[in-house]
């Protein structure tokens, strides 16, 4: 069985040469590595084609183009998708392959590793994200697009990604949701995994966390009988941005003596939806820092608020 390694990349002259070290590293004989350059203007192309795997080149159109672009011109019966900044474990494929020998399988998908663990920031992201994979076995409704491996069969029935997500933010939802209504089951393997460099900078994070609001938006407007979550992003996750607003909204009646307790009661409930995972964490690990993360998250919560009325304000409701 032939599989194609694709990784979609922009401006990813810092990580792209490690990535693709790691791709041709992956201890699978019949496969392919294909960069696809969604018009960077740094050096990207050039350390991937100096690095002796196929390289593709285009206007940039985001992830969701690239990915497309990646697939289409693979030769591999399976196409392994994953980031620019990620590194699959040499024995990826060894854990994802024998999934795929169910026919009713039509895409596979695994966990994170960490490749700047001495970030502190990458530390509690990372630890956040392990978390929500602890609860993801077998049978899944999302696999992410940092780790994700699809029948080529199954991408042309589906279309592939959908090109109006601009960015990397739930592009990778709307495809599993459509190959899930199409008949076709997704598993995740918790043994599968790819070191990922998480962001080391708080603004950075809080940007990326900003388009993750926009792009739900028009995520849900797609899969409207989505909007209770699925198995990696639950409820609390989905009340949170308007949670954030809200507070936002009502803030200056603290100003108001009769009004201070409905906002304390907001900010209550925010901050528990907020400090849940953390304090689990924390539990388990019999470690203090994951609850470093909950200024972080309560941030999030606004970033995300913002992003999510400016998603409405360009996609509407």
């Amino acid at each position: 069985m032939k599989i194609s390694i694709i990784i979609p990349a922009y401006n990813s002259q810092k990580t792209i040469g490690q990535a693709i070290a790691a791709c041709r590293a992956i201890e699978w004989a019949d496969k392919e590595v294909i960069v696809v350059d969604d018009g960077s203007t740094d050096r990207t192309a050039e350390i991937a084609q100096s690095s002796g795997v196929r390289v593709i080149r285009q206007k940039n159109g985001g992830p969701a183009a690239a990915r497309n672009t990646g697939w289409k011109a693979a030769t591999g019966e399976i196409c392994f998708f994953t980031d620019a900044d990620c590194l699959p474990h040499p024995d990826f494929l060894t854990r994802v392959a024998p999934h795929f020998a169910d026919a009713t399988v039509g895409g596979v998908g695994g966990t994170y590793g960490i490749a700047n663990p001495h970030s502190l920031l990458a530390r509690l992201i990372h630890g956040e994200i392990l978390h929500r994979h602890s609860a993801m076995r077998g049978a899944v409704d999302y696999l992410g697009s940092f780790n994700c491996s699809y029948r080529r069969s199954v991408l042309e029935q589906a279309g592939g990604f959908d090109e109006r997500f601009k960015t990397a933010s739930a592009e990778d939802n709307d495809l599993s949701y459509r190959v899930r209504d199409a008949g076709h089951r997704l598993v995740f393997e918790p043994s599968a995994a790819v070191d990922h460099f998480h962001e080391e900078l708080a603004p950075q994070y809080l940007r990326r966390q900003y388009n993750h609001g926009v792009w739900r938006v028009l995520l849900y407007r797609l899969h409207r009988g989505r909007m209770k979550g699925d198995k990696y992003a639950g409820l609390a996750d989905l009340i949170q941005p308007p949670l954030a607003l809200l507070l936002t909204a009502c803030s200056p009646l603290l100003f108001f003596a009769a009004a201070r307790p409905i906002v304390w009661a907001i900010t209550a409930v925010y901050l528990f939806t907020l400090s849940a995972r953390p304090v689990n964490a924390a539990v388990k690990t019999a470690s203090a820092e994951p609850l470093m993360f909950i200024p972080v998250l309560f941030l999030r919560g606004f970033a995300r608020g913002l992003g999510l009325a400016r998603g409405v304000m360009k996609f509407g409701m």
